[in-house]
């Protein structure tokens, strides 16, 4: 099998130093094992993605070093494979309709009784308020918010719930599922403006990629369990993992697309060169290299 890891940006704004350190993360780790990196376009939020921004990806990796098969996956063209997901989660009874805005779960979770709100990958758990209101029978219903019922999916056989972590924590991460409504509880698994939601998205386009070893920020080491759990049910392999530190500012605060001070276009356009902006991220790769043992990065 063929090592092969991705780096799937958002055209949704300027590619920073902590993409610039995801990027380069994944795409040494592909080339220190002899296999393949991937460049993915995560464009599911056409509320927000911009030609110029995903313009702009391509010259800033370019820049980099990093270099990538063509053509690049979109996630807008695929679409048709996420349908095709729902309609299957939905005829094993693991979906319902969801129309609950933000304010109504938080003053759902926010009630004296409840005490103080569980906070999951997500944001605040959701407390549950739809799921037995709607029959779940017949075609899956369109231009609707869906969520998963993990409780349900809970029932199934999740002898292989975990995954094998190359970064934090290093070694074979089982979940302990039983935990799982109440930390994670019924995420949202396709969005009523998107027909699809983040978390499927990834699971199904790793997939369609045979991404071998996933490398994301610690940031996202609850939503895996999202994700470990969606393989599970849609009978996909799980990949190995990689959680790297996040890069952060002067404060302390991890950078977000906002942070144009930091972003690689005006690295670029001050003068700097590759060699400038890897030892602005020499103490994340030591981090990597001397607390995580990965040799070759």
């Amino acid at each position: 099998m063929t090592f092969r890891t991705r780096f799937a940006p958002s055209p949704t704004g300027p590619l920073h130093l902590g993409h610039a350190f995801s990027a380069l993360v994944a795409y040494d780790w592909a080339q220190a094992q002899g296999g393949e990196f991937l460049l993915r376009i995560e464009d599911i939020d056409q509320s927000r993605a911009r030609p110029e921004w995903e313009s702009q990806i391509y010259e800033d990796l370019t820049w980099l070093g990093v270099t990538w098969p063509r053509p690049v996956m979109r996630q807008s063209e695929r679409m048709a494979d996420y349908g095709a997901a729902l309609d299957r989660l939905w005829e094993q009874g693991l979906l319902y309709p969801c129309h609950c805005s933000r304010s109504d779960i938080a003053a759902a979770t926010s009630a004296p009784q409840e005490g103080a709100p569980q906070l999951g990958p997500d944001g605040v758990v959701y407390p549950g308020t739809c799921r037995d209101l709607s029959p779940r029978i017949g075609p899956r219903p369109r231009n609707v918010t869906l969520r998963f019922d993990i409780a349900k999916a809970l029932h199934g056989d999740l002898s292989r719930l975990g995954f094998e972590e190359h970064g934090m924590n290093a070694g074979k991460v089982s979940l302990d599922v039983s935990r799982l409504p109440k930390t994670v509880g019924d995420f949202v698994i396709a969005r009523r403006d998107m027909g699809t939601s983040y978390h499927l998205a990834v699971v199904l386009d790793d997939d369609a990629q045979a991404i071998t070893h996933v490398v994301r920020g610690v940031d996202l080491f609850d939503a895996t369990q999202i994700h470990v759990l969606l393989q599970q049910v849609l009978d996909l392999p799980t990949p190995h993992y990689l959680h790297h530190p996040l890069v952060r500012d002067e404060q302390g605060k991890r950078l977000a697309k906002r942070d144009d001070a930091r972003a690689i276009s005006l690295y670029r356009s001050e003068g700097l060169a590759r060699r400038d902006i890897l030892a602005k991220l020499d103490v994340y790769r030591a981090m990597l290299t001397q607390d995580f043992k990965l040799n070759g990065l």
